[in-house]
């Protein structure tokens, strides 16, 4: 039985990561951390969680949690990760991070962009980008996985084959994202309440969303050079799921029929990503708390220009669904455990 300790334990992720971890049969979650809700039970938080035996809220004391559990998720705000990653990977234990801290391979692109220095450089070499489409080989053997942002996971997958296969023209990329408010965290900022949100549509952080670097370092890595996305997020009246729509004038053929065989070809044995069958589009809806990504295809003759739409849980597959995959991958569990579609709807 592989014992299990969730840092962040009080936020969206960290509640998926216990109601998906609680019906996982080879784990037991042994300690749960949150700095604010210490001492308090899980349901005080979250009574859906009222099923299974869990620990009580406690303290992040790095040196008492180390005996407590053989891999750590770490759902903790970006720059709060980096300390306590690198202190349970220099003791031998495994971790999956869902904080950006470890995603940018780059020292520097990481503080450009986060606006802190990166005080572990050689931790953040043996970081593995936790994308199993991408990456499965590498996560089977890293003691370190950096999940992926929530954005990113949706955008990625929707354009690997595009891009890895020279479908599209890597210079002409547009993606165009719409998350629910889960995306932003639990907290308390009034432009994510209620009044605020609902029957309310908007784009933010254009031209400076944190997960673009993310995107294009990945992308960069598939079409060996260097690419450049024009990236714009928005909130919509939700509260979980992305639906992204994305543009790339294409570069070869032009038929959707070649596409979608290419496409068909990449994830045709992926247990969590599916591409719809023509003419069929994504809907947040049909993916509400699964940790599937479902793809729809749609070529524009007249300006020969690719479109690709994904819809994903940002909580889910965006977050704690996707880091419970790397961690069944890492240590040889079946890959689909625990995270069966159906047993996932809240």
């Amino acid at each position: 039985m592989l014992r299990v300790g969730i840092c962040g334990g009080s936020g969206y992720a960290g509640a998926e990561l216990l109601r998906i971890l609680s019906a996982h049969p080879e784990v037991r979650i042994t300690t749960v951390t949150s700095e604010k809700s210490a001492g308090k039970k899980v349901t005080d938080l979250f009574p859906h969680l009222r099923y299974g035996s869990m620990p009580a809220y406690e303290p992040l004391d790095r040196e008492k949690l180390l005996t407590k559990a053989d891999l750590f998720f770490m759902a903790l705000p970006h720059a709060a990760s980096q300390v306590a990653v690198d202190y349970f990977v220099s003791h031998g234990k495994k971790v999956i991070d869902l904080s950006a801290d470890y995603r940018l391979r780059d020292a520097k692109t990481y503080e450009e962009w986060y606006k802190v220095p990166h005080l572990f450089p050689a931790t953040l070499k043996k970081a593995v980008y936790g994308l199993p489409e991408l990456y499965r080989k590498k996560i089977a053997k890293a003691s370190l996985i950096a999940n992926p942002g929530c954005y990113p996971t949706g955008a990625l997958i929707g354009l690997f084959p595009a891009i890895r296969h020279k479908l599209v023209r890597a210079d002409s990329l547009v993606i165009d994202s719409k998350s629910g408010a889960s995306g932003a965290g639990r907290q308390s900022e009034v432009s994510f309440s209620y009044c605020e949100v609902n029957e309310g549509f908007k784009a933010y952080s254009i031209v400076s969303h944190r997960h673009t670097p993310e995107i294009e370092q990945e992308l960069s890595s598939a079409a060996g050079k260097a690419v450049k996305v024009n990236f714009t997020p928005h909130l919509v009246p939700l509260d979980r799921g992305i639906l992204t729509t994305i543009y790339g004038r294409l570069a070869k053929i032009n038929d959707l029929k070649s596409v979608y065989e290419v496409y068909k070809a990449a994830y045709g044995k992926e247990p969590f990503t599916t591409v719809l069958e023509i003419g069929k589009f994504p809907n947040v809806k049909n993916v509400r708390g699964t940790n599937f990504c479902e793809i729809g295809l749609a070529v524009n003759e007249r300006t020969r220009t690719l479109i690709v739409v994904t819809a994903i849980d940002n909580l889910v597959k965006g977050a704690a669904g996707q880091a419970v995959h790397n961690m069944n991958i890492m240590m040889g569990f079946g890959e689909t455990t625990a995270l069966d579609a159906f047993a996932l709807f809240p």
